[in-house]
Parts: structure tokens; C-alpha cells; sequence
């Protein structure tokens, strides 16, 4: 997915735009899609709510496994409090439901900043057997520490992830999360987590069955690789994201002096800072093992300003 796109895919399965005026007929059967559920504000169309509702009647929510929130109103107006509270009213319709992405707005709706969230942890209360959550946009996001015992895969994709959200994901009790994705982003849109906060996730304590771990679009990129390179959770791993953020040859060169990382079979830093003779070190360290290393969009910094003049992918 670019950064730009709308979902594709949940739970491995199509992203489907819910259209009341769809026939029955031409409609998937409930469990073959994941179903997004949107409104466009701007000329009329009907509340969220109402759309909501037409799609529980139109299809059969007890065999629907995965929903999509699209846009639910103009940025600014209202967050992500309405849908989420609708959604979890259904729960007992929605008895198949395993996935959930909430916010999946492109620009031209609202940038990732301009999404308004909400305590998204009302979800995990309501489906007990949620496998998979999914969130765009860290304004206001709200995540208490909670537990929950199905929850095999968090996202959550953001221009700045507050602290106090990126803390209560990590006293939060998953013993069964597998795949971590946080976009931590930048100081300048919320995002004021520092190195510390990583602290209980690095020590690898917290999720013992995860195996895929992605921190990325940060301003904290190097000092994110130089904390991985002695980080215990790195042996779990199979996988580790570090793309999207300001990595340059001194975060690049702190992993390769660090832990063996061989044993990944991915290792993520597209959209990075490195010089070509730092590019060569790290595919020539890593390659050889059959670690599939991604190196792709190499960026420069703005303006001649050399590290100052690093930027995310991802900031408004």
C-alpha cells in the first residue's frame, strides 16, 4: 500500500465499497470481502449511521469477518467515537467479525493528521475475538492499557502517535499479538514519544509470540536502529520494519555493528537517508544470509541542510 491509497485488503481478503444501490445479487457473499462502510459529506449523501444500517440489513452481518470505517464525516467535526460506538452496538450482530481498520481516508479527504480518533480500544471490549485492528490517524487517539486474548495484529498508521497512546499499547496485555506496526511520526504533529517509551516493547517481555515488529516514519529513526541493534526482542523476530523515517548511515551502521540480524528473513528501510556505500554495507552484510533487504526510495535531505534536512513520509 502506498501512502496515499486506500486498504486493498483485510484479513487477506478484497476491500469492498458497501453501495446500497448493489443488487443483492451482485454483491459478494458477506465472508468474501472485507466490507468498507463510508460517506462523503460534501453532497448529501446519507449519516454513517444510515449507511451503517443499510449494510447490516443488506448483508448478512453474522458472517461478515472484516470492516473497513472509511470517511464518517468532515475532519474536524466529528472523530471516530461515532463509528466505533455503532460498530460495537452490533456486536451482537457482527458474530464473525475478526478485523477491523478504523480511518481509512486518503488525502483528499483528510490528511493523516486531520483524523480524528478516539479510544479504539472499545473495539477490543466489544469482540472478544478480534484477531486484527487496524488505525489511521493518531489525533486524539486514545489506547488505555487493556488485555485481550485473541488480538494477533495492531497497526496503527500516524503522522504523530501520542505518548500516552504508544504507552497504553505497550502495558497492554496481547499474549497472542504476532504482528506490530506503529508509525510513530513527528514531534511537530503530535508525535512526542521518546526512545524511553519503547523501552518495554525492546526488551522483549511484553509480546512472546510476535515475530514481526515495525517502527517507522519517525524523526527517532537512528536512535530507534541504534536501540535495536542491542534490543532482545530483535530474537524473536522475522521480520523488522524500520521504513518511512529519517534513517541515515549512522542508524544503518549502529544495526550492523549490533546483534546478528540474520536470522530475519525481511528487514524494511525503504524511504531512508543512506549513502550508496552504506546501501552496498548493509546488502552485502545481510543478503548472503537470505534476508530480503529494502533499500528503495533513497531520499535527500531538503534544502542542503544534511540531517536537519530529513523529513518521514508521513507528517500532516
Amino acid at each position: 500500500m502506498s501512502d496515499a491509497d486506500r486498504l486493498h485488503e483485510l484479513l487477506g481478503l478484497p476491500a469492498v465499497d458497501f453501495q446500497r444501490e448493489t443488487e443483492g445479487a451482485d454483491r459478494p457473499p458477506a465472508d468474501a470481502a472485507a466490507w468498507r462502510v463510508g460517506v462523503n459529506p460534501y453532497d448529501g449523501d446519507a449519516s454513517w449511521e444510515e449507511e451503517f444500517e443499510a449494510f447490516l440489513e443488506a448483508v448478512d452481518p453474522s458472517g461478515v469477518t472484516a470492516l473497513i470505517i472509511g470517511q464518517w464525516g468532515e475532519a474536524y467535526e466529528e472523530n471516530s467515537a461515532y463509528p466505533i460506538g455503532l460498530v460495537a452496538a452490533a456486536a451482537d450482530r457482527l458474530t464473525s467479525l475478526r478485523a477491523i481498520f478504523v480511518g481509512d481516508l486518503v488525502p483528499e479527504e483528510a490528511e493523516i493528521s486531520w483524523i480524528e480518533q478516539s479510544d479504539v480500544t472499545v473495539l477490543l471490549s466489544a469482540f472478544p475475538e478480534l484477531t486484527h485492528l487496524g488505525v489511521r490517524g493518531g489525533t486524539d487517539l486514545v489506547f488505555p492499557a487493556v488485555k485481550h486474548d485473541s488480538l494477533r495484529e495492531l497497526v496503527i498508521e500516524s503522522g504523530g502517535l501520542p505518548s500516552q497512546a504508544l504507552r497504553g499499547v505497550l502495558d497492554s496485555e496481547f499474549p497472542a499479538l504476532e504482528h506490530l506496526d506503529l508509525w510513530l511520526g513527528v514531534s511537530a504533529y503530535g508525535g512526542d514519544a521518546v526512545l524511553l517509551d519503547l523501552a518495554p516493547l525492546l526488551a522483549g517481555t511484553r509480546f512472546p509470540r510476535l515475530h514481526h515488529l515495525g517502527l517507522r516514519n519517525s524523526e527517532l529513526q537512528n536512535e530507534i536502529a541504534s536501540a535495536i541493534a542491542s534490543a532482545p526482542v530483535v530474537a524473536q523476530l522475522r521480520t523488522l520494519d524500520l521504513s518511512n523515517g529519517t534513517l541515515g548511515d549512522e542508524g544503518a551502521a549502529a544495526l550492523l555493528e549490533g546483534q546478528p540480524l540474520t536470522h530475519l528473513t525481511a528487514l524494511d528501510l525503504h524511504h531512508h537517508f543512506l549513502g550508496e556505500s552504506m546501501e552496498a554495507r548493509v546488502t552485502e552484510a545481510l543478503e548472503p544470509h537470505g534476508v530480503s533487504v529494502d533499500l528503495s526510495d533513497r531520499c535527500e535531505p531538503w534544502d542542503d541542510l544534511g540531517p536537519e534536512g530529513r523529513y518521514t513520509a508521513v507528517a500532516e
